[in-house]
């Protein structure tokens, strides 16, 4: 008997029709002799209907309380979900995250899974009942407090699951049929991969792509766990992202499979880009800079400085950001304008961010070229570069990026005949 763990997100049970569904597919998998858990995210768009009612009676809520609020969501849909699996005759028990064992640390609305005691869920399972985990939360064993884990949290909690209980396989079902090759809704003719590595689902993750969360896939390379991202609107085979330890053995086994050039294509509209101008050129002014940054509580993603004018010795500074992020960059660099001797800022929220993402970049030249050749051809102006050993990052402007991501998909030979299935609407 295999012991399956399967996460669900919004859409997937945005409605009753949908809870029925996905409880018939677990069901289906209880009734194929595996035991089943099952991490279920809140109904649709529940986690943003309660953020915008907490924004109404205030401004800024207490953040003990909004995770007291956001975690009532997804034990609104482990609930229905195990009512639904009762009236198929299957016995489910549904558990918060603090019950599942889910302990993390003390912070508030971004907490960190720090252990996975799933005492109650192995008794469960050892009485023959399903298990159903309500994704996003755990608890805090210091303050006793509910906290919750941040966007992409149920991801999260189904690999920590199945991480603890030894499981077969963590199935991570959303509202398409597994990985593309770029966001389906941005490039229609993307095509599903059969697997991807966990290196490469980390770049694309980290770059935009948002069928995984990138905490998910690195708790899962970590501690050896096998994702397969499948939709539940089909019983289509899904895509296998596969770990290091994973893929060695199927290299010891003989399997063919040669690394690709460019695995996939990543867009992401979420970040700002800062310029700060007319700073003096000298040591140690950079690291000024980046300080005031980081104590702010600011992220920082690319970087470039220009070669300072011979007359003036002066240079500039441009980086990239979370737009969430970047008021709190913006304030500090002011408060300490004076001390750091700069000029000016200047702040940017029409950038769009392309990535292509490949292991076979390491082996293979000309991969650059051909980004750059593709949005010439398009008409499309880079205004940042960055790269890692396996990707190639440009900034370009956000109205652009949708073309960008088009014309360098094709470039790179990716594009499938038929158009990508979605059969939801926003990706979780």
């Amino acid at each position: 008997m295999a012991l399956i763990v399967q996460k669900y997100g919004g859409s997937s049970v945005a409605d009753a029709e949908g809870i029925l569904r996905v409880a018939k597919r677990i069901v289906d998998t209880r009734r194929a002799g595996n035991e089943v858990v099952v991490a279920v995210s809140a109904m649709g768009d529940t986690t943003d209907e309660l953020l915008d009612l907490a924004d109404k009676v205030a401004p800024v809520p207490a953040p003990r309380e909004l995770d007291m609020l956001l975690s009532s969501g997804e034990r609104i849909s482990m609930a229905l979900l195990a009512m639904a699996i009762h009236s198929m005759g299957f016995e489910a028990r549904s558990f918060t995250g603090s019950q599942a064992g889910m302990i993390t640390d003390a912070k508030h609305g971004a907490a960190r899974i720090v252990d996975v005691t799933p005492v109650r869920l192995r008794e469960a399972l050892d009485e023959g009942a399903i298990v159903i985990v309500a994704g996003f939360q755990g608890f805090n064993r210091d303050t006793r407090d509910i906290t919750t884990l941040g966007r992409g949290g149920s991801d999260t909690t189904a690999v920590a699951l199945a991480a603890a209980l030894g499981a077969e396989v963590c199935e991570i079902y959303s509202d398409v049929d597994g990985i593309y090759t770029a966001d389906p809704r941005v490039v229609p003719h993307a095509h599903k991969m059969d697997r991807i590595s966990s290196e490469e689902m980390l770049e694309l993750a980290a770059n935009g792509a948002k069928v995984l969360y990138i905490r998910a896939v690195e708790f899962a390379r970590r501690h050896g766990v096998l994702i397969h991202a499948r939709s539940s609107f089909s019983s289509n085979q899904g895509t296998l992202v596969i770990n290091e330890s994973l893929s060695e053995k199927l290299k010891a086994e003989g399997d063919p499979m040669e690394e690709p050039i460019v695995a996939g294509v990543a867009t992401d509209l979420s970040h700002a880009k800062i310029t700060i101008v007319g700073i003096p050129d000298v040591p140690g002014k950079a690291a000024d800079i980046f300080t005031i940054v980081a104590k702010a509580g600011a992220n920082v993603d690319m970087i470039v400085q220009n070669v300072s004018a011979a007359k003036t010795g002066l240079a500039d500074i441009s980086f990239t950001l979370p737009m969430a992020d970047a008021s709190l960059a913006i304030n500090a660099l002011i408060a300490s304008q004076e001390e750091v001797g700069f000029e000016s800022l200047q702040h940017d929220d029409g950038i769009g961010k392309l990535s292509v993402v490949g292991a076979g970049m390491r082996t293979n030249a000309g991969v650059s070229a051909k980004l750059f050749e593709a949005l010439s051809n398009a008409g499309i102006n880079i205004e940042m570069i960055s790269t890692s050993e396996i990707r190639i990052s440009v900034v370009v402007r956000a109205d652009k990026l949708a073309e960008a991501a088009r014309v360098v998909h094709t470039a790179y030979g990716l594009d499938d005949e038929a158009e990508a299935a979605v059969h939801g609407g926003t990706g979780r």
